[in-house]
């Protein structure tokens, strides 16, 4: 059975039989982080796009575990030249890896790597549609609404989909239950929120307005695990 554990903001441990996959590792300087990039064991991380609060800690915890990472070509192709190993993808693109399926997604956003020598184009955004054990997980990435949403969850009976919810740079609480009636999945799990003031939004309420139109929510505190 799947375990997923939340580790803060968009930031997530996926553990299956076969494998543990990681996804977004921002956790230094995150201040709702608890546990140390020191401390995660993985065998692959999964980015979404290339923001610095979701590349995060990939590289020193992917070099620590030899761990292959999975990304958009740009993404990919900017970790290789760390001395990574990479496995490049697009959106609309799906590859069977041993613990199951990914699948990239279109995302609303932007993507951009910030160093001291200006910003790097990282490609398209995405969301990652990942299938292990007969489960799927949908990680939505920082996208606004967008009416796909229905096709996606139309395509893919999904048993989780975690959601940005802390609105300026992302959905807000209302755009993201407008997403899970699109998606309908088992149930929904908010990310990306109160990690900063400018994102500092109550969870519950995502919880209590998705109850309203039938559908499930939850929401995992820092640290808590799902078996699904």
């Amino acid at each position: 059975m799947p375990k997923l554990t939340f580790l803060s903001h968009a930031a997530f441990l996926l553990e299956s039989d076969s494998a543990t996959i990681l996804i977004d590792p921002f956790l230094s300087g995150n201040p709702l982080a608890t546990v140390k990039p020191e401390e995660v064991a993985c065998d692959y991380i999964l980015l979404t796009h290339g923001h610095g609060d979701h590349i995060g800690d990939t590289v020193t915890i992917a070099k620590r575990n030899n761990a292959t990472v999975i990304a958009n070509y740009e993404i990919a192709t900017w970790c290789g030249k760390q001395g990574i190993t990479v496995h490049p993808m697009h959106i609309g693109g799906a590859h069977e890896f041993p613990f199951g399926r990914v699948k990239l997604t279109i995302a609303h956003h932007g993507s951009g790597y910030e160093t001291d020598d200006g910003m790097i184009y990282m490609g398209n955004p995405a969301g990652a549609l990942i299938t292990t054990a007969d489960k799927t997980i949908y990680h939505a990435g920082d996208t606004a609404l967008f009416l796909d949403m229905k096709l996606i969850g139309e395509m893919n009976r999904i048993h989780l989909a975690l959601l940005p919810i802390g609105d300026n740079f992302t959905m807000g609480i209302d755009d993201a239950v407008k997403a899970v009636d699109f998606l309908n999945p088992k149930l929904a799990i908010p990310m990306h929120y109160k990690t900063f003031d400018l994102i500092d939004v109550n969870p519950q309420e995502f919880v209590r307005k998705t109850q309203a139109i039938g559908k499930e929510a939850q929401v995992l505190a820092v640290g808590g695990q799902l078996e699904f």
